[in-house]
């Protein structure tokens, strides 16, 4: 992918706590990405946010997504299975980033089809780096597919046409 196609890409960012919010968005200003941000506070407006971008003619759907798992309305665990749930949306990445670190949680969370399972570090420095590290990967070297708006989402992703009705991934 060419780095004028990087420079174009969003970050969609599900944090519900509010001084959280602040120090990520500090710690994205800090770390400089090439990438705007936006931000909802819980799960169920993630993905509303991502069905609305969805049904547009040219949908811009984020290239990456930060999620918390604990927040209301919507916990973090649904709306990963949701997104993995849509043949649309599956394919972008998904970090959750949260303070848990219990073994079943991150297990679940990589079953359901988490791209990286993240704890929030205790300092605003590791906060940076962290996000650095990010973007250094996700943005720079990693191969994403295309943008939302250049590729034809109408058609399903090869091996979806077998796919069972009720999706690949479940939740409980």
């Amino acid at each position: 992918m060419d780095t004028d196609a990087r420079q174009a890409v969003e970050l969609l960012i599900a944090e519900d706590d509010s001084e959280d919010r602040i120090l990520i968005r500090e710690a994205l200003e800090e770390a400089q990405l090439d990438s705007s941000y936006t931000f909802v506070k819980d799960g169920q407006e993630l993905v509303d946010r991502l069905y609305r971008r969805q049904r547009r003619e040219t949908p811009d759907l984020p290239v990456l997504i930060l999620l918390d798992l604990n927040m209301p309305r919507k916990d973090g665990r649904r709306a990963l299975a949701d997104i993995k749930n849509d043949p649309m949306l599956r394919a972008i990445p998904v970090i959750v980033l949260t303070t848990s670190c219990d073994e079943e949680e991150i297990l679940q969370a990589y079953q359901i089809g988490v791209s990286t399972y993240m704890r929030k570090p205790a300092s605003f420095d590791k906060l940076t780096e962290m996000i650095e590290t990010i973007g250094r990967y996700w943005l720079q070297f990693a191969e994403l597919p295309p943008p939302s708006g250049q590729r034809d989402l109408t058609r399903p992703l090869r091996g979806e046409e077998h796919a069972h009705p009720d999706g690949y991934y479940s939740f409980a």
